[in-house]
């Protein structure tokens, strides 16, 4: 059993703006009678652009319903274009939440929405050459890659959860699974060095940026040994007895290794 909120209920007993607008300035359409959820919104508009109607006929359940009414409430009163700016999760939001399962219906709703505006402007959306990836429910890849990308969907649960693909045959998993991987690219970690491999990295960045600046100064540095993060150094010449040496290594020897190699290093002097 599926716990809905006060809001969803409400709008679902209660729905806001349900029906059809004659001689409406923009209809979207969204989702399918095969798929068991369908949208019709139908927008309002006056010379300033301004939303001043809307209402909608689905057919699907209480979420779908929620959902379309509450985007009705969402869009009048709004400009057109800062309407195009609404999401599915802020329709969920609005909502109160929606359980993982109905967050397709606030998909949904976000898809009529895009295609009532695309109606208003005369903007042609074309799919001829879109990749159909789940048949049973005419799910394309830009849709996926869209709504994966949007709501950060990592789990093939998660792309059904919101847009159906893969919740009948199953056949499209695979794909589905291509499309996430393709997308939620892992970042490489990079590689710890190691004890040789630090050295000689201290040591260029050492010779190329610290002891050419001592060095005007009658001073140089040398390192003596690397215990992790802890840089054990020496300096010579001039820079062994000048009574500023402390924040020579705090303010110029350690910030700059901690600026080319590792925020953490800390700088000893031996």
């Amino acid at each position: 059993m599926w716990n809905y909120s006060e809001k969803v209920i409400d709008h679902y007993k209660n729905p806001r703006n349900v029906g059809e607008i004659e001689n409406a300035d923009a209809i979207g359409e969204a989702g399918s009678l095969s798929c068991g959820d369908m949208l019709k919104l139908y927008l309002k508009v006056d010379k300033n652009g301004i939303i001043t109607d809307a209402k909608f006929q689905t057919f699907g359940c209480g979420s779908a319903v929620a959902s379309s009414s509450m985007l009705t409430e969402m869009v009048i009163g709004k400009h057109i274009d800062e309407a195009r700016k609404i999401t599915n999760q802020q329709i969920v939001d609005a909502l109160g939440g929606l359980p993982p399962e109905k967050m397709h219906c606030s998909v949904m709703g976000h898809e009529a929405l895009e295609a009532a505006i695309a109606n208003y402007y005369n903007e042609e959306i074309n799919i001829s050459n879109d990749e159909i990836i789940c048949h049973c429910f005419n799910i394309t890849k830009s849709v996926l890659e869209h709504e994966i990308k949007n709501n950060h969907l990592k789990t093939i649960d998660d792309v059904t959860n919101y847009t159906k693909a893969g919740g009948a045959c199953g056949k499209c998993k695979g794909k589905i699974q291509e499309i996430l991987n393709s997308i939620n690219i892992p970042e490489k970690k990079e590689e710890k060095l190691t004890k040789t491999q630090m050295i000689i990295k201290i040591n260029n960045i050492i010779e190329k940026y610290i002891s050419s600046e001592l060095r005007k100064d009658g001073g140089d540095i040398e390192l003596i040994d690397v215990e992790n993060n802890k840089i054990k150094v020496k300096l010579t010449g001039r820079c062994q007895a000048c009574n500023r040496s402390q924040l020579t290594l705090t303010h110029f020897v350690e910030a700059t290794l901690k600026e080319h190699i590792d925020e953490n290093i800390e700088i000893i002097q031996v």
